[in-house]
């Protein structure tokens, strides 16, 4: 089983090798199998890749907006058109099934090249009138852009950062995660096969001396990471030292919240979704999951029954519905927690254990009776651990949904639409569901606030973030000096 790329590196239009640079592997984790190994960034080749990007992008700026667009479309028709090659290539890095590789990952990131696309010929300037005189703005690009990408959603994450980048005129150098390195290098041969000219998407591996060589450079002009928060409090202080524009997409313990007359199967199915998709590993799942003791039985008993019959196995085989966590590292993690849970005094309900020998697997988790105060309530886990809370009203849950240092989503199921629409707008949170869950399509924008995140991805909002505004003023008539 090998995924071993070309090179370690994509720079300047071309694939790269280093072998001064750090060694390290990328493993399947359902096996524990080394599928490639690589080498991370030196200076040199971080120097190399920064020096590309800026060279390429003044350029690619001034191109007009449909052009750029042409080349994220067909990018995103050589992407669905590989698209079980990408999602094979996904699940072996990442352990995620394949059956949710083929819908969830290249797809989404050829959705975002495609509206990016689109969007680009759009965006215009304003016109002020000011009597006699004028003034008028541009939106102009902001020049190279890092991204630093997360392990969970390795293709996604790199379109998401890409897309709206390149599509207003920016060069962009990335790192993906060294977990999980090896689509970043499929989606820079496919934009060069687009019709990219070289330098302007470029790809270096590493840890986290690479991706802070990258974020201190001082020709990086904006820097977008994905990632924890402790990752996020680091990389926005280092970025602030520069005055630096930054997005940070952090991490979150997500309040779902459940009302007694919410439909029981749809909110029990948002809950598995919100916690056992991709193993737990999103950053927006909702792992507080609070139902109102009218209906807390009863979600419970049908919550177990369903989690049951979830398939386990291994992730290539499409019968498979969830597979391993992406380490053996993240496996233990886990497994803390949910010791942590039984030590506290949670009920077990499902789970708890891991599954098999070699692989990183842990069978879907949920905890009941957990209060506020427990860690496995605080602290992200990043698992397939659902933690069910109960509460009696509508002040109390949003009270407790609140207090806690996370805000990046949440999620409110009830047949009250007035109620879901008052109570999503006390929610102290940056993305919101009614009656849904997890669903973070390109047209909307996404990102936390609190210490979940700082700017947006996608939508309309994206352009904030990619450009800046520069205004002019136009004289008309004499200059009235008073000296």
């Amino acid at each position: 089983m090998r995924a071993q790329p070309k090179a370690s590196h994509f720079i300047d239009g071309a694939h790269v090798e280093d072998e001064n640079g750090t060694p390290f592997e990328s493993i399947h984790p359902a096996t524990g199998e080394v599928i490639a190994r690589l080498h991370a960034a030196t200076p040199a080749i971080i120097d190399r890749a920064l020096a590309a990007a800026t060279a390429a992008q003044a350029d690619w700026a001034a191109r007009a907006p449909v052009e750029r667009g042409r080349i994220l479309h067909r990018a995103a028709t050589l992407m669905r058109a590989r698209n079980r090659d990408l999602s094979v290539l996904e699940t072996l890095d990442t352990g995620k099934p394949l059956q949710e590789t083929l819908v969830a990952d290249a797809a989404s990131g050829a959705d975002a090249l495609e509206y990016f696309a689109g969007f680009a010929p759009t965006v215009t300037g304003q016109t002020i009138a000011l009597g006699g005189d004028m003034a008028y703005t541009l939106r102009e690009a902001l020049g190279v852009c890092a991204g630093i990408g997360a392990w969970n959603y390795p293709m996604q994450i790199a379109c998401w950062k890409a897309a709206p980048a390149l599509a207003f005129g920016n060069a962009v150098v990335f790192k993906p995660s060294e977990l999980t390195p090896l689509s970043a290098l499929a989606l820079a041969e496919i934009l060069a096969e687009a019709g990219l000219p070289a330098g302007l998407f470029n790809v270096v591996q590493g840890a986290g001396a690479v991706g802070s060589a990258l974020v201190g450079d001082p020709r990086v002009a904006k820097v977008s990471l994905t990632g924890s928060v402790p990752t996020g409090r680091k990389v926005y202080a280092q970025a602030a030292q520069g005055i630096k524009a930054a997005t940070m997409e952090l991490g979150g313990k997500s309040p779902l919240i459940v009302f007694d007359d919410a439909d029981p199967d749809n909110a029990v199915g948002a809950a598995m979704l919100g916690n056992f998709y991709s193993s737990g590993q999103i950053c927006s799942n909702g792992t507080r999951v609070f139902v109102q003791r009218g209906l807390r039985d009863a979600f419970l008993d049908r919550l177990a029954e369903r989690t049951a019959t979830i398939t386990l196995g291994d992730p290539l085989d499409e019968a498979t519905q969830m597979g391993p966590l992406v380490s053996h590292a993240q496996m233990e993690r886990v497994l803390g927690y949910i010791a942590q849970g039984r030590a506290e005094g949670a009920r077990l309900v499902c789970g708890g254990t891991r599954v098999g020998e070699s692989g990183a697997f842990v069978a879907p988790t949920v905890f009941a009776d957990v209060t506020d105060d427990m860690v496995i309530a605080r602290e992200e886990i990043f698992g397939p651990v659902m933690t069910v809370l109960d509460f009696d009203g509508e002040e109390e849950v949003i009270a407790r949904a609140n207090a806690t240092e996370f805000g990046l989503s949440a999620g409110v199921f009830t047949r009250d639409i007035a109620r879901a629409h008052r109570v999503v707008a006390r929610l102290q949170v940056g993305t919101c569901w009614i009656n849904a869950y997890n669903l973070t399509p390109v047209e909307m924008p996404f990102g936390g606030v609190k210490a979940s995140g700082v700017g947006r991805e996608n939508g309309h909002a994206a352009l904030e973030h990619y450009t800046r505004i520069k205004s002019v003023y136009l004289g008309m008539g004499d200059v009235d000096a008073p000296y």
